[in-house]
């Protein structure tokens, strides 16, 4: 949406600040959900469950009060799942092996045919001493980066 883009405000749906707000039936039992989808995306960010009006048939309409709360609450659920995806792509473990302290890192490129992952060492200076792929699948735990680092940095055995 751009800024010269009308803004809906009716009451089951509401369009303005990059999201939509949507009342619609809930599949699952006789109440109402809203669910809220970013401008550009194909499906909802988030579905939560939506207040039934006074007569308890229809649902409560939306409102600007309701609906920046729902914008809120979507954006920041987004902003999470965000942050969850990055930490399980991009892990790293700081160990002790022998005199030395490392920080072991793993990346994972995730891609529906060819996924791929690199496993590498840093000093405490920030130098790579190692980098290496290794399988998407791999395990970064500490007893796992100690045994990579005891072994001089060679390609760990596939599982």
């Amino acid at each position: 949406m751009t800024d010269d883009t009308p803004k809906i405000q009716e009451p089951r749906l509401w369009s303005a600040d990059g999201w939509t707000a949507r009342v619609v039936k809930n599949e699952d039992d006789d109440g109402w959900a809203v669910a809220m989808t970013k401008d550009g995306a194909s499906e909802p960010a988030l579905i939560g469950p939506w207040t039934m009006g006074r007569d308890k048939k229809s649902p409560k309409p939306l409102d600007g009060n309701a609906f920046s709360t729902l914008v809120k609450t979507a954006h920041e659920f987004v902003r999470r799942s965000e942050q969850q995806l990055h930490a399980s792509l991009h892990q790293s473990i700081a160990v002790t092996v022998g005199e030395r302290r490392l920080t072991i890192s793993l990346d994972i490129v995730p891609d529906d045919e060819n996924p791929s992952a690199t496993l590498s060492a840093q000093d405490e200076g920030g130098d790579t001493l190692a980098e290496v792929r290794v399988a998407p699948s791999f395990k970064l735990n500490r007893a796992s980066a100690v045994a990579w680092a005891q072994a001089g940095f060679a390609k760990p055995a596939s599982r």
